[in-house]
Parts: C-alpha cells; sequence; structure tokens
C-alpha cells in the first residue's frame, strides 16, 4: 500500500511503493516467424527535426525490429518486470540542517519567525505575507508531521539512524531531458489531420506501431492488464496497464476533448510562473491568464472534485481561491500540505526557512453545478476536511509529485473518471495529459528486476 500510516492529521505514504504498485510487467505477445516476440512500440522519428518527423509519420512500414528488444518466445510468452529506480528517494539528511531546536523530536519550538532572517533592508510585501501564512500554518504542520513521523518510526519505515548514512549520487543521464516538449511544439508545424481522417483513440494493445502524428493528435490507450513499452525520438517510455495520456502542449488539447470523457477527479499541477524559473530558464511557465483558458468546465463531471497544486507565493494561493476557481464554478473547500522528509523523519528544509519551505500547498475544491446531480454524486462519500497532511519522502527528481489517488479514494466513489493535467508520469485507472507527459516513463528512470 502507498499509504503506510493514516491518522487524523493525515497521511505518511511511500511515493516509491506506490509507483511499483501499478504493474510495469511487459508481456510480449505480438509473435513472429521463427518464434520470435516484439514489445509494443511506437515507431522512432529518427533526428529531432521537422521534415524528419513529418517523414517518420507518414511510413507505414513496420516496427523497428531491434534486436534488443527480440525475445524467444518458442510458443510462451515472455515477461519482463520493471521496477522505479530507488536512489532517487535516498534522502537521507536534509538539504539545509535546521537548528537543534527545529528537530522534530525535540517538541514543538516557539521561534519569533520575523527574528529569525538578519538584514538591512525590511521585508516586502510578499514576504510580510508569506510569513503571516506560514505563522497560520505552521504548528499544524509541526504538531501532525510529528504525529505521522513517530507512527512511521514505530513500524520500521522510518530510521532514526538513517541520517547517520551517506546518500548514493543518482546520476541521471543527459539525455532523460529528451525534448518532449520541443516535439509537442514541432507537432505544431505538421499538417492539421481532417476531421473525416480524426482518430479518437489509438489503443496499444490493438496496434504494434502508432505513428508519431499521431500520438501526439490524439489520445493513446492501454486498456490492456500488463505495461507497454513505447519509442519515441529513440528513447523508450513504459506505459503503465490501464491508463490513457496525451502528449500535446496547452494549445493542442482539443484531442483531450474529443476523447469526451467527463472527469469526476482534476489533479492541476501548473507551472506557475515565478523569478528563479525566469531566471534559470529551465522550463516554461504559463501566465495566470493561460491557466484560466484551461476548459475544466468541458472536462468536468458533475460534482468534480478539483484539486491544484501551488506554490508558497501567497499571488498564487489567492489567484486559485479568489479568480481560478471562481471562473471555473469551483468552490474552495480545502487547504492540504505535502510535508518532505527525510528517511530519518526530518523535514528536508528548516521549517521555518525564509527561502523555501518543506511543504507544498494543494487547493481543494468541488464543481459546483445541478444541485440534486450533486447530491447524488455526493451520497455515501465522505466531505472534504479542511486541512490534511500528506507526509512523503521525496523523489529527487523535480516536480515528481506524490501519488494523490490513495489518500482520495475515501472521498470519491470507487471506478471514478481520474484525469492530471500538466502530468509528467503515468498513472493506472487515470487520463494524463502535458507537453512532458511521459517525462518520468523514460526506462533509464526504471531497474529491470527480472525476466519471468
Amino acid at each position: 500500500m502507498s499509504v503506510v500510516h493514516q491518522l487524523t492529521a493525515g497521511w505518511l505514504v511511500d511515493h516509491l511503493s506506490f509507483i511499483n504498485q501499478c504493474g510495469y510487467k511487459v508481456c510480449d505477445s505480438f509473435t513472429y516467424p521463427g518464434g520470435v516476440s516484439l514489445t509494443t512500440s511506437v515507431t522512432s522519428i529518427g533526428d529531432c527535426d521537422a521534415s524528419t518527423f513529418a517523414s517518420a509519420s507518414s511510413s507505414r512500414d513496420g516496427p523497428n525490429r531491434d534486436h534488443g528488444d527480440m525475445i524467444e518466445a518458442e510458443g510462451k510468452t515472455a515477461t519482463k518486470r520493471y521496477v522505479f529506480r530507488e536512489d532517487f528517494f535516498d534522502v537521507f539528511k536534509p538539504h539545509i540542517a535546521g537548528g537543534p531546536e527545529e528537530q522534530l523530536w525535540q517538541g514543538y519550538p516557539e521561534v519569533s519567525l520575523t527574528e529569525k532572517r538578519k538584514r538591512k533592508c525590511v521585508f516586502n510585501q510578499g514576504e510580510l505575507d508569506a510569513l503571516e501564512y506560514h505563522s497560520k500554518v505552521r504548528k499544524l504542520i509541526w504538531e501532525g508531521t510529528l504525529q505521522l513521523v513517530q507512527e512511521g518510526l514505530k513500524s520500521g519505515f522510518l530510521h532514526r539512524a538513517a541520517a547517520e548514512l551517506s546518500c548514493r549520487r543518482n546520476v541521471v543521464p543527459g539525455h532523460l531531458g529528451c525534448g518532449l516538449a520541443g516535439l509537442c511544439e514541432m507537432a505544431k508545424q505538421l499538417p492539421a489531420v481532417k476531421e473525416s481522417d480524426h482518430q479518437v483513440v489509438h489503443r496499444l494493445d490493438d496496434e504494434v506501431s502508432i505513428p508519431e502524428q499521431d500520438l501526439l493528435s490524439c489520445v493513446t490507450e492501454n486498456s490492456s492488464s500488463s505495461a507497454k513499452i513505447v519509442v519515441l525520438m529513440g528513447q523508450k517510455y513504459l506505459v503503465p496497464p490501464k491508463c490513457s495520456f496525451l502528449l500535446s502542449d496547452i494549445s493542442c488539447l482539443q484531442p483531450l476533448l474529443n476523447y469526451k470523457k467527463k472527469y469526476d477527479v482534476i489533479v492541476i499541477d501548473p507551472p506557475w510562473e515565478n523569478k528563479s524559473v525566469k531566471r534559470s530558464n529551465r522550463y516554461s511557465y504559463l501566465s495566470s491568464w493561460q491557466i484560466k483558458e484551461i476548459p475544466i468546465p468541458a472536462l468536468a463531471a458533475p460534482n468534480c472534485l478539483v484539486v491544484t497544486w501551488v506554490t508558497n507565493r501567497q499571488k498564487h494561493l489567492r489567484f486559485v481561491k479568489d479568480e481560478l476557481y471562481p471562473h471555473w464554478s469551483v468552490k474552495t473547500l480545502a487547504e492540504w500540505h505535502w510535508v518532505k522528509i527525510t528517511r530519518a523523519g526530518q523535514f528536508v528544509l528548516p521549517l521555518d526557512s525564509l527561502h523555501k519551505k518543506p511543504y507544498e500547498v494543494l487547493i481543494l475544491g468541488r464543481v459546483q453545478g445541478d444541485v440534486k446531480e450533486a447530491l447524488r454524486k455526493s451520497e455515501d462519500i465522505l466531505p472534504i476536511p479542511e486541512h490534511k497532511l500528506i507526509v512523503s519522502i521525496p523523489c529527487s527528481l523535480h516536480s515528481h509529485k506524490p501519488p494523490l489517488t490513495a489518500v482520495l479514494a475515501e472521498f470519491i466513489k470507487p471506478d471514478v473518471e481520474c484525469l492530471e493535467l500538466f502530468a509528467r508520469n503515468l498513472q493506472p485507472g487515470w487520463t494524463s495529459w502535458g507537453n512532458e507527459v511521459l517525462k518520468f516513463q523514460h526506462i533509464d528512470y526504471f531497474t529491470l528486476l527480472q525476466n519471468e
């Protein structure tokens, strides 16, 4: 189970366990003469330019039979099992050590937040707003995290001695920044698909090869009970069972609308604008008005639960609650926090750090609409609590958020339709969309555990 402990304060979550429970077993079911079977794949486009991209998209020469992917089947199905690399969760020590007064098990410290920072200039308004917000949630986060950490230490999931261990260095090959966002940008240069020729969905269990133009212009679905491997720009990605995804940017959302599903849960992780993102130019961001243009009303089922990840900037928190949710006819219900800890149960950053906090915010709300339909939909499910903590050891990969499937389960009906927007990974039972939707599905993030 991805939920290790559940208390009134919230949940202690095992992110790594959740990924590995997704079922990354790849069955080679397409057999060829001579007893050779080939893993399901998307044809590679080779060099990353628009002309090559278009040329590869029109090819129907069949799959590229890479010898490395071929397995001698001899009339029986071969299975490969993959697990996510454990070293990406090797967070043994805090990124920045806090003082003795900030050790969770030392009791709740009464710290004057305004006196901790020695500087000549005064706080600006944004910093003052952040301090005020932090002072309101600080005790809830400290005490709730302490309770969950104590349970984790008792059960052995967390180890205080882990603080003495040195972290392994998890080297990520450079090619893993593999240009998915650039591919989506290039897709705009391709000729528009005629409505009469348009395919709403491609099913991975139906075809051996899917052209890239189709991958980028409609939803791809793996409805089978086994994982599949797709190849894109020469890179392999693992697709878990029972999931669907659309690889596109925000200007190409129509295929998701053409999919004609209404979702009972929508999780949104927008690329918020901030100074460090502007300085680093590491990834693109969206303005507030662009985020408001996301067609949530067209995607949401009645009484849909909407969950938005928000940075700790008060400007963004106010925008979601005061502008974005009202614009989408979503009523704000709760404000939860994801708290990041080490394997020893310490905050990854000092709780009272004025630069970065060891927590992030989730704003939860429900779509308002037909009252009778909303009441019917809300039968036999618990109301959303105003505050909960999701405590976990974070993944060292940037923006790899913890799973919400298990923590939301008691607040939604079973087998509902779930959607994640701006996703960077896939989950069974979910539809995922984003211009980097396959990013953390890259096969090099996984280890081949065994052949079965």
